[in-house]
């Protein structure tokens, strides 16, 4: 016997309880026979001003992850999706691997699915679509430097040059969600000058439409965090299911 709704996969996504733009964009993506149940992060929506109060919120997120997928293993889930982003940069490629292999060992080695080796697995695919190789690239976040930081670490440890990284510097991690489309359309043209790709994190600015529609304007790879690591999530559990109005990633690879 199988699940009635998720006959053909059941994701977990754990993500944090201030992040409402994750769970409505996995909505528009999931195909059928498939669903996502979530599992919140609980944390305050704490002001965050500079490095100092940024790092108390991923603070906050670092104590209450594990609870979170904890609660999530009850519904024995086939894939776990981690609905959050400045964790899964933090310290590099390096600090990734190790958050993985933490993830697998709290999952029991249920398949675990992060935004940044998620959007290195993009990039990868948009140069074997197009036979060329992305290595310039402009990124757009909503993060303090310190964020900035480690995403752009992670990526130049993966042999990537980083020409422009914009920070939004939300002032909280719930009004990350409240950034408008237009804010980030012009935050995406900020740093697409003389880029192979742009390249979106923090998975409460609601960009998987925005980085569609500046795909098809600016002419070249746009790939949002959450796009990516839904798309990641379905092709490594062996779903090829394709969807128009989230860009190349969902609708050809």
């Amino acid at each position: 016997m199988t699940d009635s709704l998720g006959y053909r996969m059941k994701f977990a996504v754990v993500a944090p309880s201030t992040n409402t733009s994750v769970e409505p964009e996995y909505a528009d993506m999931r195909p059928r026979g498939v669903t996502n149940h979530f599992s919140r992060i609980s944390i305050p929506d704490t002001r965050v001003t500079d490095d100092d109060s940024f790092m108390v919120m991923l603070e906050n997120i670092r104590s209450a992850t594990f609870d979170a997928v904890d609660v999530s293993m009850s519904m024995e889930p086939g894939c776990v999706i981690m609905g959050m982003s400045a964790e899964t940069f933090w310290d590099g490629a390096e600090g990734a691997e190790r958050l993985h292999q933490r993830m697998l060992e709290r999952t029991g080695g249920v398949p675990v699915i992060m935004g940044s080796t998620a959007v290195d697995a993009a990039i990868r695919a948009y140069e074997e679509a197009d036979g060329k190789k992305i290595r310039r690239i402009g990124i757009l976040t909503p993060y303090a430097p310190v964020g900035d930081a480690n995403v752009k670490r992670f990526f130049e440890d993966q042999g990537y040059e980083v020409v422009h990284i914009k920070g939004l510097k939300c002032q909280s991690p719930m009004l990350i969600a409240h950034e408008s489309k237009q804010t980030l359309k012009r935050t995406a043209i900020e740093v697409s000058e003389g880029v192979d790709a742009i390249i979106q994190a923090g998975t409460n600015l609601a960009f998987a439409e925005v980085a569609a529609m500046a795909e098809f304007w600016l002419e070249k790879p746009v790939i949002a965090i959450n796009t990516a690591t839904y798309w990641h999530a379905l092709r490594s559990m062996g779903l090829a299911d394709q969807k128009e109005g989230f860009g190349r990633l969902l609708s050809e690879f």
